[in-house]
């Protein structure tokens, strides 16, 4: 699975205009499942995102976790993740789970998020959604597990 995390002071998805998830401070993960991806890749990588420090401390150094902070998680399907931009100008997404195993794997992390003890917020899987975020730093660290 490959995430982008971004630290965020507050993060919001909307989707037709309707608001679907929002937090305050936190992480917006954009989250894309992987051909081959088995089923242990949801709880690694939210165990990962759980212990990672991204958060200033007392002193501003990046030496705090989400669980540290007391954060938030905005958890948001991605397949764009999956670009393969290495031949000619369109993108190809071929490494991207299919959609029925994408679906099943982006709600297994979001629930190993919860599991993990963070409140998690979602966007629609699949759908065009709007996403509005205050990045705070900024801070945006790439993860693959």
């Amino acid at each position: 699975m490959r995430a982008l995390l971004q630290r965020v002071s507050r993060a919001s998805v909307s989707v037709d205009g309707a608001l679907i998830g929002e937090i305050g401070a936190g992480l917006l993960i954009l989250v894309c499942a992987m051909q081959g991806d088995g089923d242990d890749k949801p709880a690694q990588l939210a165990a990962k995102i759980g212990k990672l420090r991204i958060f200033k401390d007392d002193e501003g150094r990046m030496n705090r976790s989400l669980r540290d902070v007391g954060g938030a998680a905005l958890v948001v399907s991605q397949f764009t993740l999956a670009a393969d931009t290495s031949r000619g100008n369109r993108p190809g997404f071929s490494t991207a789970a299919p959609p029925d195993e994408g679906r099943r794997l982006y709600e297994a992390f979001a629930q190993a998020m919860r599991d993990e003890g963070f409140p998690v917020a979602t966007g629609e899987f699949g759908a065009d959604m709007a996403v509005s975020l205050v990045n705070d730093g900024p801070v945006t660290i790439w993860l693959e597990v």
